[in-house]
C-alpha cells in the first residue's frame, strides 16, 4: 500500500515539474551607435519546448530590427515523458481505490493481480525510456536556450564594433529535478515487480514444497500391509508364521474362538 501512495506521489512530482516549467533569458546588445542599443532582451520559453516557435526582435545596430527564433523542437521527448507521469498517476490513483474498497475482487480468479504485475512491467520499461529520452531532451533544450548561443544568431553581434552580453540566464532547477523524479518512478516501479508478481499464480504454481514427512510415513505404512484388514482372514495378524487361529500342539482354533479338543482328552470324550 505504501509502494502505491509512493508512486502516486513521484508521478505527481515528474509531471509537474516538467509540465509546469516556464523560463526566460535575457540578452543585452550595446551599438556603437547608442541610440540602437537594446540592453534588455527579454526571450522567454516554456513546455512544451517547440523553441522554433520562440520569436524575439533585436537591432541590427544598423538602423533596423531583425525578428529571430530559437533553435530546436524538444517537444516529443518532453510530451512522452508528462504523458508517462500522468498516466502512472492515474493508475496508481485506481489501484490505491481497488486495494482499499475491491480487495476481494481484485484477488477473485487470480486477475487483478495477474493484470496489476502486467502493468507495472510496462510502466517500468516506459519510465526508464521516458526518462532517458528526457534527460537527453533537456540537455539538447539547455544548448539551444544557452545565452552565447543564442548571441550567435544576431548579426549585430559579429561586428566588432558593438558589444553583446549574456544578463540572465534559464533557471533549469526544476527541470533537473524532474529527470531525478523520472529514473525514481523508474527504480520503484522495477523494483516493486518482483512482490507484484508473488501475488500472481504464476508464482504458486512454480513452487515446489518438499514432502511431508508424515505423508511418506503413512505411505510407507500402506506399502507394508498394516493397512490392510488386520483382522480378517485375508492376512494381517491373522497369517504370521501359521497364525495364531492354527496351533498344532494343542488344537485348531476354529471360528469364534472354538477349541476341537485333542490327544488324550478327545478319547476320553469318545468313551
Amino acid at each position: 500500500m505504501c509502494v502505491v501512495l509512493f508512486k502516486t506521489l513521484f508521478a505527481i512530482f515528474a509531471f509537474a515539474t516538467c509540465g509546469g516549467y516556464s523560463g526566460g533569458l535575457r540578452l543585452s546588445v550595446d551599438c556603437a551607435n547608442k541610440t540602437e542599443s537594446n540592453l534588455s532582451i527579454d526571450i522567454a520559453f516554456a513546455y512544451p519546448f517547440r523553441l522554433y516557435q520562440v520569436n524575439f526582435d533585436v537591432p541590427t545596430c544598423e538602423g533596423k530590427r531583425e525578428k529571430l527564433s530559437l533553435i530546436g523542437d524538444f517537444s516529443s521527448s518532453a510530451e512522452f515523458f508528462v504523458t508517462i507521469a500522468v498516466f502512472a498517476f492515474l493508475y496508481s490513483l485506481a489501484a490505491t481505490v481497488v486495494y482499499i474498497f475491491f480487495q476481494n475482487k481484485y484477488r477473485e480468479n487470480n486477475r487483478g493481480p495477474l493484470i496489476d504485475f502486467i502493468v507495472t512491467v510496462v510502466f517500468s520499461f516506459l519510465w526508464l525510456v521516458g526518462s532517458s529520452a528526457w534527460a537527453k531532451g533537456l540537455s539538447d533544450v539547455k544548448v539551444a536556450t544557452d545565452p552565447d548561443e543564442v548571441l550567435l544568431l544576431m548579426s549585430a553581434c559579429k561586428q566588432q564594433s558593438n558589444k553583446c552580453m549574456p544578463v540572465r540566464s534559464p533557471v533549469m532547477s526544476s527541470l533537473n529535478t524532474s529527470v531525478v523524479f523520472g529514473f525514481l518512478n523508474f527504480i520503484l516501479w522495477a523494483g516493486n515487480i518482483w512482490f507484484v508478481f508473488k501475488e500472481t499464480g504464476w508464482h504458486s504454481t512454480g513452487t515446489r514444497y518438499p514432502p511431508d514427512p508424515m505423508e511418506k510415513q503413512s505411505s510407507s505404512y500402506n506399502q507394508g500391509g498394516y493397512n490392510q484388514d488386520s483382522y480378517g482372514p485375508g492376512g494381517g495378524y491373522n497369517q504370521q508364521g501359521g497364525s495364531f487361529g492354527q496351533q498344532s500342539n494343542y488344537g485348531q482354533v476354529e471360528e469364534f474362538g472354538q477349541q476341537e479338543p485333542s490327544g488324550p482328552t478327545a478319547f476320553a470324550n469318545q468313551i
